[in-house]
């Protein structure tokens, strides 16, 4: 699936109120929606100038509703179904989200032990802790700091009864996002 308005997205995320990053209910506490927007505050507290890191911890779990069941896959689901929307840089680091946990888990002794039961459990399908090759060619990772902090915004960002900023009111960093996105696409094709 490949979304191509942001009414399409929005109404994506509307959807992911009620579903769960587990079809049994047995993981996060809190429903996708939720926990996207929680994420995405935290980031926007955190990095206030970079919205497209926000935006990417608005939608790093819609590979979950995309594609229920597939843990593993998730953050690349849902890294496919936003790049031609909202640009390269923000799929990118919805799909380094799962990378950046397994490189905590392999790095931070303190972050691997407060993992959630449910990371904890989709860390083995995941492919558990980055080996000492992975973690040394993540860090060069140009996205390697985003991508670290959107992983521990998805950690913290599942608080029952947190509130948050209605979804509606990210519409308008998202189209600025999607206009960045569309300027620098137009941009490589007038390049050639």
């Amino acid at each position: 699936m490949s979304i191509r308005t942001v009414d399409d997205l929005m109404n994506l995320l509307a959807d992911c109120e009620d579903a769960w990053d587990m079809p049994d209910r047995s993981g996060d506490p809190v429903d996708i929606l939720d926990h996207d927007r929680q994420c995405a505050e935290l980031l926007r507290r955190d990095f206030p100038d970079d919205e497209e890191l926000q935006v990417a911890g608005l939608v790093h779990d819609i590979g979950h509703l995309l594609r229920p069941g597939d843990d593993a896959g998730h953050g690349r689901h849902g890294a496919d179904a936003v790049r031609g929307l909202l640009g390269e840089r923000v799929a990118r680091l919805v799909e380094l989200h799962v990378v950046a946990k397994r490189y905590l888990v392999a790095t931070d002794a303190v972050h691997a032990e407060r993992l959630s039961a449910s990371s904890r459990r989709t860390l083995v399908a995941q492919g558990g802790a980055l080996s000492e090759d992975q973690v040394r060619a993540f860090r060069h990772d140009p996205e390697f700091a985003a991508a670290v902090a959107l992983r521990r915004a998805d950690d913290a960002g599942k608080v029952v009864g947190l509130e948050v900023a209605p979804l509606e009111s990210w519409r308008p960093v998202v189209e600025r996002v999607v206009e960045r996105a569309a300027q620098r696409a137009a941009e490589r094709v007038a390049r050639g």
